[in-house]
């Protein structure tokens, strides 16, 4: 593996209609890595959206290069945890950060999350909304509500030794993060928790970053009633079968 110098890390953003948002989110990732000056490539993968994100995508690698920014589409929408198994085939770095592309995680936390990992030389360094300064903004109470509920029963059931469960902003070294892919079987909002379960059951070490998440700017919020009910079965799966 990379030594501390050689690190290069792999920022993998699945997308799904977010053409407003896809070219800040990439200009404030290229600004943080290049202002900390680390080696870094963003795979972009975009699932069939119908509003043209992929033509944006496919812009942004013109200008940025494509050893910079790939594209690594698939032709629709097949959840969360095979979009990350899909881009990290294509990932080239010993360090892979997983984030939200529509603008509620700002990159401006990926160089703590950085420091963290090298501090207690960790495997997985997560951001966290419920501790130190973390914080969620634009979110009305229901949402507030919701996320901390889902948070608390998996913190009672699980015990998982991390604060915020449902997140989806993290750095993981590329090959815990390759491990737990492979025993993962939850698909869309529970995947992220399942994550972070199979990595204590594994016994991998977990630094957290207290992060301020800030709902999207554009576009419409995943999070839907239906989506709660699939947490909420997911939640009792991982409860029965850990």
């Amino acid at each position: 593996m990379a030594g501390g110098g050689g690190d290069k890390f792999s920022v993998l953003l699945p997308t799904y209609n977010e053409r407003e948002n896809l070219p800040l989110v990439v200009w404030l990732l290229a600004r943080t890595f290049r202002d900390s000056g680390k080696e870094f490539e963003i795979i972009i993968i975009d699932d069939g959206s119908p509003d043209g994100t992929q033509e944006i995508a496919e812009q942004l690698e013109k200008i940025y290069g494509s050893d910079k920014i790939l594209l690594r589409p698939r032709a629709r929408k097949l959840g969360l945890g095979t979009a990350y198994i899909h881009g990290m085939k294509h990932a080239t770095g010993n360090f892979i950060v997983i984030m939200d592309a529509d603008l509620s995680h700002h990159p401006k936390f990926i160089p703590e999350f950085i420091r963290k990992q090298k501090e207690g030389n960790f495997d997985i360094v997560s951001g966290t909304r419920y501790k130190g300064n973390g914080g969620v903004y634009g979110w009305d109470l229901k949402r507030k509500l919701i996320s901390r509920g889902a948070n608390f029963l998996t913190q009672v059931l699980l015990r998982p030794g991390a604060s915020d469960l449902t997140g989806s902003f993290r750095l993981y070294r590329k090959e815990v993060l390759e491990k737990l892919m492979e025993k993962c079987v939850s698909k869309g909002y529970v995947f992220q928790m399942e994550m972070i379960v199979r990595a204590r059951q594994l016994g991998y070490t977990i630094g957290e970053v207290p992060i301020s998440f800030v709902d999207r700017v554009y576009g419409e919020s995943k999070l839907g009633g239906n989506e709660i009910v699939s947490f909420l079965k997911g939640l009792l799966t991982l409860f029965a079968t850990t």
